[in-house]
C-alpha cells in the first residue's frame, strides 16, 4: 500500500519547504503539495520536520574488544539507533594478521544476519599490506561494496597498524576507489606515556586522558594528511575530538587534499573533567580518543559551522559499568574503550546545534546524513528526500522536551554517559524503506529486516550505471 506523510516540513541539506511525501514499493515516488490517494495510508505530520534518516558512519556492535564482547549487538544496536533517528549504520568489520579478509567480513555477516532492524554496511579494517590482502581488497570492493577501509595509528600490538600499511592502503584507496579512514593518534607515544602511568602507580581513569593528550591526536591527524598527499589519495579521519586535530585537517584541506573529518557528540558536550567523577565513576567515560578540555567544544563547534568537519559518528561501542568497565579497577589501562551513543547522535546535535544557534537546520541534516551518504556511496539512494531515494524518513518533533536517562533509552547498557542532560527534539516516527520501525515513539520493526548495503566507490554515485562523479 501507497503511504502518504502529509503536513510536514520537508528538510534536506540544501532546502527547507512545506511538502507531502508519496511512498510506494519503500521509495519516494512524489513529493508534492496536496498529495492524495484514497488507495494510500495517510500520515499526518503537522508540526514536524521530515528529513532523511540519519546515517551513522561509526559503529561498533558485537564487537570483541579488551577481554570482553560490546553489549549492544546488530539487534539492540540498530533498534536504539532507530529510536534515535538513524536508519542506516555502517560498522568496523575487524580483522586479524595472517586471516583473509573475506573470513573477516563472512564473520560480520553472521553477526548482523536475522539482527539487524535497519540498514547497515561495513568499513574493512587493515592491519597489514602484505600481496595476499592488497589481492584480495579488489574483490572485497567489487564483490561485497566495501568501499571504506580503516586504519588503526593506536592501540599498539591489537589493532596498529605501520605507516608503510597506512600508505599501502592509501595508494590502494585511490586505485580502487575505496575511502580510507584512521584513527589518529600516535599509538607509540600513548604506549610509553600509559606504562609511565602505571608504573608511577596512577592508576585512575582520569590517567586515561592524561596518557593520551591532544598532541598526539595532532601529531597522527598531521602525518595521515601529508601520507595522504603524498600518495594523492583520499583519508576520512574518524572521532576528532580537539582542537589541534581540526586544525590540521582545516590546513590539509587548505592545500587541495582530499580530506575529511568527524565528530562525535560526546566531544561536543562532555568534557575531561568527566574521568575525575568518585567512585570509579570516570570508567564510564573511557574511550579513545579521551575528552578533553571544555575549550576544544567551541572549537569542534566552529568546525562544524563552517565546514572544516563534515560528519558526526557516534563511535558506538557500549559496555556495562557494572561488570565490564569494572575490568579497570586498579589499572584505567583495562577499562574497555567505548561509550553508548547511538541512540541519542541526531537529537544531540539538534538540540545543542539548531536549537542554539550554532549550526542551520540544512547544516544539521547535512551533518547526520547527506555528507555521509555521499562520502561512502550511499547518494542518492539514502541521505536525501528525493524522487527515487530510498523511504528513509525521520518524522521528528523539534519543539519537545526530554531527559537523557538510561531508564528510558533502548541500549543494552546500564548507565547512558549523558544522564539528565535536557535536549529538544525528538523522533516521532522513523520509517525504513517505507516500512515503520518507529512508531509514535514505539517499535514496530522485525529483527533482520535490515538489508546490507553494498556501496558504491568513492566519489560514485549509488547504482549509477555508469562511474559518475559526485559533487562533494
Amino acid at each position: 500500500m501507497k503511504k502518504i506523510i502529509k503536513n510536514g516540513t520537508i528538510v534536506t541539506a540544501t532546502d527547507t519547504y512545506k511538502g507531502d511525501i508519496c511512498i510506494e514499493d519503500g521509495v519516494i515516488t512524489q513529493i508534492g503539495e496536496n498529495l492524495m490517494d484514497i488507495d494510500g495510508e495517510v500520515i499526518d505530520a503537522k508540526g514536524c520536520l521530515l528529513f532523511p534518516g540519519g546515517i551513522d558512519p561509526h559503529t561498533h556492535l558485537d564487537m570483541p574488544f579488551g577481554g570482553t564482547m560490546t553489549k549492544d549487538d546488530f539487534e539492540t544496536g540498530t533498534i536504539a539507533a532507530a529510536f534515535g533517528g538513524t536508519t542506516t549504520v555502517i560498522d568496523f568489520c575487524l580483522t586479524k594478521k595472517g586471516n583473509t579478509l573475506k573470513s573477516a567480513v563472512d564473520t560480520w555477516h553472521k553477526k548482523a544476519d536475522n539482527k539487524a532492524v535497519i540498514d547497515y554496511g561495513f568499513h574493512l579494517q587493515i592491519v597489514e599490506s602484505n600481496e595476499a590482502v592488497l589481492n584480495e581488497l579488489s574483490k572485497m570492493i567489487e564483490e561485497e561494496g566495501i568501499t571504506s577501509l580503516k586504519v588503526f595509528m593506536a592501540y599498539k600490538n591489537q589493532f596498529q597498524a605501520d605507516d608503510e600499511t597506512l600508505f599501502q592502503t592509501l595508494v590502494a584507496g585511490k586505485e580502487l576507489g575505496a575511502l580510507v579512514m584512521v584513527h589518529a593518534e600516535n599509538g607509540d607515544v600513548i604506549d610509553y606515556l600509559v606504562k609511565k602511568a602505571l608504573k608511577e602507580g596512577n592508576t585512575d581513569p582520569i590517567y586515561h586522558a592524561l596518557t593520551r593528550p591532544a598532541e598526539v591526536e595532532g601529531e597522527a591527524t598531521g602525518r595521515a594528511a601529508v601520507l595522504t598527499d603524498l600518495a594523492d589519495s583520499q583519508l576520512y579521519v574518524v572521532h576528532v575530538s580537539c582542537e589541534v586535530a581540526a586544525q590540521k585537517i582545516a590546513e590539509a584541506r587548505s592545500k587541495g587534499i582530499d580530506i575529511w573529518g568527524e565528530t562525535c557528540p560526546q566531544y561536543l558536550v562532555l568534557d575531561q573533567t568527566y574521568l575525575e567523577k568518585p567512585n570509579f565513576e570516570g570508567a564510564k567515560y573511557v574511550w579513545s580518543p579521551p575528552l578533553r578540555e571544555k575549550w576544544n567544544q567551541e572549537s569542534l563547534w566552529n568546525a562544524l559551522r563552517t565546514g572544516q568537519l563534515q560528519t558526526i559518528g557516534s563511535d558506538q561501542c557500549s559496555f556495562d559499568f557494572i561488570g565490564q568497565k569494572e575490568l579497570g579497577r586498579g589499572d584505567f589501562s583495562k577499562i574497555p574503550n567505548g561509550g553508548p551513543i547511538i541512540e541519542d547522535r541526531v537529537s544531540i546535535l539538534f538540540s545543542e546545534g539548531v536549537k542554539k544557534g550554532r549550526i542551520s537546520l540544512n547544516q544539521f541534516v547535512d551533518i547526520v546524513s547527506t555528507r555521509a551518504a555521499k562520502l561512502f556511496g550511499l547518494y542518492p539512494k539514502k541521505g536525501t528526500i528525493a524522487i527515487g531515494a530510498d523511504a528513509d524518513i525521520v518524522i521528528f518533533d523539534p519543539e519537545v522536551e526530554r531527559i537523557i536517562s538510561a531508564e528510558t533509552h533502548h541500549m543494552a547498557v546500564d548507565y547512558n554517559p549523558f544522564e539528565g542532560m535536557k535536549i529538544k527534539g525528538e523522533p516521532v516516527s522513523v520509517l525504513s524503506r517505507g516500512e515503520f520501525v518507529i512508531r509514535e515513539k514505539q517499535f514496530v520493526g522485525k529483527a533482520g529486516a535490515g538489508q546490507f548495503i553494498k556501496r558504491a566507490k568513492y566519489g560514485e554515485k549509488h547504482e549509477a550505471k555508469k562511474s559518475k562523479p559526485l559533487t562533494m
